[in-house]
């Protein structure tokens, strides 16, 4: 009679254990059937402009003043009239993606001004992409001798990495101070916020 337990006990363990088993079986079929008729997410698409290195030839606003790049470059006099010269350059940084709500390929990036002292001042500045050519943005001061890292466009908003220098910090100490900022353009004008 024990034995007979014994085999009725094996019996039962393994019928439960073969409906068990067939029960998941079907869950994990059912799962996978309904992950494999999922619609796929799709990312945001972003149509480029026909030139898409216009923005280095168009006007920026850069501390008030209107400034047009030819190929990422521009000279003028200082106010005072001396031999000394501004010069904005296109530093680089790029970053591509929609920042107006246009689905088009907006790009930000940063520029450099020396004005012919020690300093190298750097900027922020967008090219909103149109249907043919850029409008260019308001410039936003970074900082003075500043190592940039990285740009980024990530949902609409701007982020600039760079290595600073902490408040006492001297010039002559290198930037190692590291600052993330963020921004956004709002009726074609760049504004930090706060993240």
């Amino acid at each position: 009679m024990l034995q007979i337990n014994k085999i009725h006990h094996i019996t039962l363990s393994l019928f439960f254990i073969i409906i068990f088993l067939s029960g998941c079986s079907y869950k994990t079929l059912d799962i996978n059937k309904q992950v494999s008729t999922a619609k796929p997410v799709i990312s945001q698409i972003v149509k480029p402009v026909a030139d898409q290195s216009g923005f280095k030839n168009t006007t920026y606003t850069i501390e008030g003043q209107s400034i047009t790049l030819q190929d990422g470059y521009a000279e003028s006099n200082t106010a005072d009239a001396s031999s000394s010269k501004i010069i904005i350059r296109y530093f680089g940084n790029e970053a591509t993606g929609d920042l107006d709500g246009d689905d088009k390929a907006d790009v930000a990036f940063l520029l450099t001004e020396e004005t012919g002292g020690s300093g190298t001042f750097y900027y922020l500045a967008a090219g909103l992409a149109g249907e043919s050519n850029y409008q260019g943005t308001n410039a936003v001061f970074l900082g003075d001798r500043i190592a940039p890292q990285s740009t980024e466009i990530k949902d609409g908003k701007i982020i600039v990495n760079y290595a600073d220098r902490k408040a006492n910090e001297p010039f002559s100490e290198a930037p190692t101070f590291g600052v993330s900022k963020y921004f956004q353009v709002v009726s074609n004008e760049i504004i930090e916020i706060k993240y």
